[in-house]
This record gives structure tokens, sequence and C-alpha cells, in this order.
């Protein structure tokens, strides 16, 4: 009885780092990407291109492309997070390489916002506050579920606020969503570890869901880490 119960304890360990294996490979690659794009078209190669699609935006009515930017991320993660059941791990990965190229396009506008030394401090600062809260999700003993219940709610208030904002253009306000949002995200990002680690431990889903289930929380630990990044960047960083 003593094996049987050591083959299935070592056998959810080994699954268990299995699964976070594969969510942080899919959270780097979707960081390497969007990384590599925003880069190219903020300051590399294509930079211009979209110089001048910033530049058309502010001087006319926004164009086609400019929407895309805009809100091809959002409906792209809602329709992975929403069908991926439905959905075969093939097509999961399409979408989502294509979230990852579409939010660096999105990401590549700081580049006209912010200096290189501010982005690069602030990506370090991000990294090492999302690795702490990441930690401390994973090797806490208290349920965090009602706490990320009450974090979900004020993520809505700072959709809410931030929407509100863009025809304010408060300065003030913007700092204060900007505070917010450090405290909501990284809250979210030991939640988030939490509630992975509970599906990494149960060994009764399929190889195949588990797999699923790993890209869909590479996806949510991006999400976390990149806006947990434009939030400290707006209240740390120096604009141009």
């Amino acid at each position: 009885m003593s094996e049987i119960i050591d083959h299935q304890g070592s056998y959810a360990k080994s699954a268990t780092l299995e699964f976070f294996r594969n969510v942080y490979s899919y959270m780097f690659a979707a960081l390497g990407i969007s990384g590599l794009v925003a880069y190219l078209f903020g300051i590399g190669e294509y930079s211009n291109f979209l110089y001048e699609v910033d530049y058309a935006t502010m001087t006319k009515a926004p164009s086609g492309f400019f929407f895309v930017i805009a809100f091809a991320p959002l409906i792209i993660g809602i329709v992975i997070q929403s069908a991926f059941h439905r959905l075969s791990l093939g097509v999961l990965l399409f979408l989502f390489v294509l979230y990852s190229f579409t939010m660096g396009l999105s990401l590549s506008s700081i580049f006209l916002v912010y200096n290189m030394g501010a982005i690069a401090m602030t990506f370090f600062v991000t990294a090492g506050a999302f690795g702490g809260m990441a930690i401390l999700g994973y090797t806490t003993k208290t349920d965090l579920t009602r706490f990320g219940s009450l974090l979900y709610m004020l993520l809505i208030g700072i959709v809410i606020a931030s929407i509100v904002n863009l025809f304010l253009q408060s300065s003030g306000f913007d700092f204060l969503i900007s505070v917010l949002g450090v405290f909501v995200f990284t809250g979210l990002t030991a939640y988030s570890m939490q509630q992975l680690k509970e599906l990494a431990q149960d060994t009764s889903i399929s190889v195949n869901d588990r797999n699923k289930l790993a890209l869909i929380g590479g996806l949510q630990l991006y999400i976390l880490f990149v806006n947990l990044f434009l939030s400290l960047l707006r209240i740390l960083g120096s604009k141009e």
C-alpha cells in the first residue's frame, strides 16, 4: 500500500512540474514574441510604419489598422479562454501566437512615449514583483479565492475608469488608476498561481486538457505580467 501511495505521490509531483514547465514556456514564448514585435515596430525596421499610423490617428479619424491594434488582442483572448474546450491544441496555439503578435503591435507605442532606460528598468522591477507574488501564490496555505474575487471586481472598475479617462485625459486620474493596477495585478498573480497549482495537482485531468490548460495558464500569467508592467511604467517611466 505504501508503495502505491509513494508512486501516486511521485506521479503527481512529476505531473505538477511538467504542467508548470509548460505554463512558463508558453508565458516566456509570448513575452519573446511580443517583445520582438514591439521592438521592430517601435524603434526597429518597421518603426516608420507605426509612427505614420499613430500620427494619422492624432491628426484625423483613426484608421482601420488602429482599431486592429487596439481590439484584436482583446477579441482573440476572449475566444481562447471561452472556447478552448472546443478548439484543438493546434488552433489554440495559432491563436496564442496571433495574440502575442498583436499585443506586440500594441506595446510598440511605448517606445514613442518612454525612453529605453525607463522601459528596461520597469521591466526588471516588474519581473521581480511578478516573481515574488508568483512564489507567494504557489507556497501560501491561505485560500485566496475571496481575495481573487475582490481583485476581479476592482479590475472591472479599472477598465471602466480607464475608458472614462480616455475622454477626461486626466493625468492625476491616470496615476491613481496605475497605482490601483499595480495592487490588482500583483494580487491576481498570486491568486492565479494558486489556482494553477490546484489544476496541476489534479491528476484526473486528461493529458490533452492539461496541455490546453497549460496554454491558458501561460496566457493568463503573460497578460498579468504585461498589465503590471504597463501600470508600473506609467508610474516609474520618464517620458521622451
